[in-house]
């Protein structure tokens, strides 16, 4: 059946074929488990009785509510909303998303039920829900309009079922690739973990066999005496009976009370026996003196002793193998992609290329790459700025933007637009700590050769004097700014601190571009405004280290 279209001689054929009972009839029908039971509930009837035994009336109370439920979808009035079974330990009130308007709609709602819906519906103030379903697992769902089978439940309302639909599926895209995540890596640590394990219970073993076989060596020698005599009568029996013989006969003794058999506990076919020496069972073999029964108890507990260097090692070195594998679980972990509801942003043209704002309030740019560094200077060098390179090959073309401030170019700006120079140069992947950088003015730059020279892509041609900023240190600080709207910029410290407290300072290093990122990502932007991909853009080419956090 079409739940926006039936007719009420269609339920009536439905059921009355049907041989299943009315839940499952109105779920088969195409409507599914969830409004069928909605649809149930507003018609007041029992769900468990068979289809074909339905009444007229029920029937056409049950028509009615579909028509009434789906209302809202023909007439385009959604009210997309995500809800959500909240878990408490008690019936305490809970505090809905729902706005003011929200909560109108759903009054509206209310007040175009029938009678039947009277019946069953119970008035629900969505800011503020009490008795609220206890279940472990938090159902949620996402739908079009509202229901009653869903009012205690919380609810977070969209402009348009798409959004509603995107945050609800993305989320559990992410939380399905994230568990199958966790479980991999539970069973890689795992590995680890239980080998860990087994290392530690074998070196608790050595250790409690050192204590052992020193107190029992130890035993022998404080019962030397009453052993003695034992072994006496023993050798002296041994002339004319097997061992099974003299170990029945040390029974027998032992029952009738005598008195150096009293310590005996069992003697074997071999003539080892087993002896209760102050609680503890001590083996002594009866072909060998005590001292050499007490040396094999010393010798083992040696023998233990010197394995637990071993085992120390082992365990040492598992337990770095299980660090490891524990931080590349929460590496791996951290690396999940769940999608995110978010807008992309259109970039500013600066943000395309190397930028930051000086400290003096000048917008400094730079090449990105060959085709940028043409841009760069094609298009943005204009006659009163200033032009900069690093004295290295691989290096972006960076122009101070003059503007309409006043004056010469402060010393300051320029210096600051040096450190871009060399920290966004090949210099910082070769793991410089500092790199010579030139300035001149724009008509000392040249795209055109003279006679038997060559200028390819991105590289330009000096000519005149260079004015050198020498030893400038590679080193930039990464943070979130105001200008011309929120946005992250990279630069040296005197100037991202001069427009944030909220950086990181960064120089060359040994850690990947990506993890640095992640790492920036967590320190700068804990409100998540940023992506992953905004913090690796503004980043230098190369592995990073951090200086220092100045998050305040």
């Amino acid at each position: 059946i079409h739940p926006l279209n039936v007719e009420l001689d269609e339920l009536t054929e439905l059921f009355k074929d049907s041989d299943s009972d009315l839940i499952r009839a109105l779920a088969r029908s195409g409507l599914g488990g969830m409004y069928s039971e909605e649809i149930i509930l507003r018609s007041g009837v029992d769900k468990k009785q068979p289809a074909n035994q339905v009444s007229a009336e029920e029937i056409e109370s049950i028509h009615k509510n579909m028509v009434e439920l789906f209302k809202p979808l023909k007439t385009f009035q959604f009210h997309p909303q995500i809800v959500r079974e909240v878990i408490e330990e008690d019936k305490s009130s809970v505090a809905s998303v729902e706005t003011a308007e929200d909560k109108t709609k759903t009054d509206e709602t209310d007040k175009n039920m029938g009678p039947a819906d009277e019946k069953t519906a119970q008035t629900t103030n969505n800011k503020n829900i009490s008795d609220v379903k206890k279940v472990k697992t938090g159902k949620e769902d996402v739908l079009p309009l509202d229901t009653l089978i869903y009012q205690n439940f919380q609810k977070e309302r969209f402009d348009t079922f798409n959004q509603a639909a995107d945050e609800f599926y993305s989320g559990k895209v992410g939380a399905d690739i994230k568990k199958v995540q966790e479980d991999v890596w539970a069973k890689e640590v795992g590995k680890y973990e239980k080998r860990l394990r087994i290392q530690e219970e074998t070196l608790k073993k050595f250790q409690e066999t050192i204590i052992e076989t020193k107190k029992k060596g130890n035993l022998l020698y404080s019962h030397y005496s009453e052993i003695q005599n034992l072994l006496d009568i023993i050798h002296q029996a041994r002339e004319k009976f097997s061992w099974m013989e003299i170990a029945s006969k040390l029974k027998k003794a032992r029952k009738e009370g005598m008195k150096e058999a009293q310590i005996i506990e069992s003697m074997d076919k071999m003539g080892v026996l087993t002896l209760n020496l102050e609680g503890e069972r001590v083996m002594v073999d009866a072909n060998l003196e005590i001292p050499e029964n007490a040396e094999k108890y010393y010798n083992k507990g040696k023998k233990a002793k010197r394995k637990i260097k071993g085992v120390n090692i082992a365990i040492e070195r598992t337990r770095k193998d299980v660090e490891r594998k524990r931080n590349k679980r929460e590496l791996a972990l951290e690396r999940v992609k769940v999608p995110q509801k978010r807008v992309r942003r259109e970039l500013k043209w600066f943000e395309k290329l190397r930028w930051f704002l000086s400290s003096d309030g000048m917008l400094v740019i730079g090449g990105r790459d060959a085709g940028t560094n043409e841009l760069v200077v094609k298009r943005y060098l204009d006659n009163q700025d200033i032009y900069l390179h690093s004295d290295i090959h691989g290096a972006p073309s960076v122009v101070i933007k003059k503007g309409e401030v006043e004056g010469e170019i402060p010393e300051s700006t320029i210096q600051e637009a040096g450190t871009l120079a060399a920290s966004f140069s090949s210099a910082w992947s070769k793991g410089y700590a500092s790199q010579d950088v030139y300035w001149v003015h724009p008509d000392q730059v040249s795209k055109t050769p003279q006679s038997g020279e060559f200028v390819a892509r991105g590289a330009f041609i000096i000519r005149g004097s260079r004015k050198y900023l020498r030893g400038i240190p590679l080193k930039i600080a990464v943070g979130i700014v105001d200008y011309e709207g929120e946005r992250i910029m990279a630069g040296p410290v005197e100037s991202v601190s001069k427009y944030t407290d909220n950086y990181v300072v960064l120089k060359p290093g040994f850690t990947k571009k990506e993890e640095i990122a992640r790492s920036v990502l967590k320190k700068i932007d804990p409100e998540r405004v940023l992506t992953l991909e905004d913090v690796i853009r503004v980043l230098p080419s190369g592995k990073c280290d951090f200086v220092d956090n100045r998050r305040r």
